[in-house]
């Protein structure tokens, strides 16, 4: 039996972190799981909400729009979650509009490992 490959993304502005499996996207593994900690906006990469920056860890990305993450800024790890998958163990800070602690779908605060 093959066991799914599972990462841990920790997002270092609020030291909260959340299972990711490999080759779903960090967006969609936050939803998931219930929480709010990385804005969420059109889920494809097109309106640049959920940006991040990748601080340590491998990882993958489809296409992005230019307007939201130029080619200067993906070499230095910009990313839009929507659109970034993990390889390893993630640490990312988030640029998009939000910087809070992640919180359940029902606006209950609770720690996620």
């Amino acid at each position: 039996m093959q066991t799914e490959m599972t990462f841990e993304v920790r997002i270092l502005d609020t030291g909260e972190s959340f299972p990711c499996r490999a080759g779903e996207n960090i967006l969609k593994a936050m939803e998931r799981l219930g929480r709010v900690g990385i804005p969420v906006g059109c889920r494809g990469g097109g309106c640049g909400v959920c940006k991040v920056q990748i601080r340590g860890g491998r990882f993958t990305t489809q296409r992005m729009s230019r307007a939201h993450v130029s080619e200067a800024e993906e070499t230095v790890g910009v990313a839009l979650a929507c659109r970034l998958s993990p390889m390893s163990d993630i640490d990312l800070k988030i640029v998009g509009r939000m910087q809070k602690k992640m919180a359940c779908a029902t606006g209950a605060s609770q720690p996620v490992t």
